[in-house]
């Protein structure tokens, strides 16, 4: 879900544009294991500027007063202030005085994973994007981020450029006697899956490419919630599907 008060253009901004503007900072907010991987990928993966801060792996069950316990984490105000803040702290008593430190700084944009459960309240998320002109973006899994890229959701620039490199996966395919001879990742999942399951689907055949492509997400060490239904299934079904949309493409583009 997004908020935001202004009006932003709908065209997404691609890294390989000639046109694009300065190269956006990216802050993340890390708690213990939680954005570690991200870090990663953006350092290996792209060309975002990255910094991050970081909170305890372990907080209080409750916390009455966020604003001194904010104050006492010490948080860079250059990580706060990025274009784009991706935060971490899992917990719905201080993410809210975290998004509002950031909008305050200057944060054009700030991604909340782990859904309204780690978010807080939506009123008061709605409260400070209007205050600030700041777009918020709450998603249950980091993959799912840029998918419907005609929505409104997806109007704002930071967000764009961000999900250009970094969100649901885009593939292209090469295949050679029925199998799949080279993948390449467009866009990819942030916890780094995208590229580590396009490494084990060389020799796959192409019949078997795209359930192979969800069973490998599903086997990569990602933080999405694991169970019954969403989480790491609903990553493995994107997957599953981007996997299915290149093969269909390489088809269509050899005819």
């Amino acid at each position: 879900m997004f908020f935001t008060s202004t009006n932003h253009s709908s065209k997404p901004l691609s890294l390989l544009h000639p046109n694009i503007p300065p190269m956006l900072s990216i802050g993340i907010i890390t708690r213990g294991k939680y954005g570690r991987r991200l870090l990663d990928t953006i350092t290996h993966r792209t060309e975002f500027t990255v910094s991050s801060a970081d909170i305890p792996p372990t907080l209080p069950d409750f916390i009455d007063e966020p604003a001194p316990f904010v104050d006492n984490l010490d948080l860079d105000p250059g990580v706060l202030s990025s274009d784009l803040l991706i935060t971490y702290s899992l917990n719905p008593d201080i993410t809210p005085e975290i998004v509002k430190r950031a909008a305050s700084a200057g944060a054009k944009a700030i991604i909340i994973p782990g859904g309204w459960a780690s978010a807080g309240d939506p009123e008061q998320m709605k409260e400070i994007s209007a205050q600030y002109g700041t777009r918020i973006l709450v998603e249950d899994i980091c993959c799912d981020i840029g998918g419907d890229t005609d929505s409104t959701d997806y109007t704002d620039p930071t967000i764009n450029e961000f999900a250009s490199v970094l969100g649901r996966p885009r593939l292209e395919v090469q295949l050679g006697d029925g199998e799949i001879s080279d993948v390449k990742v467009i866009c990819g999942a942030p916890c780094g899956s995208t590229w580590w399951m396009a490494k084990h689907l060389k020799g796959v055949p192409v019949s078997e490419a795209p359930a192979r492509a969800g069973l490998l997400v599903q086997q990569y060490p990602c933080r999405a919630v694991r169970g019954m239904t969403g989480g790491i299934h609903h990553s493995a079904e994107l997957h599953k599907r981007a996997m299915e949309a290149a093969i269909k493409k390489y088809y269509g583009d050899n005819d």
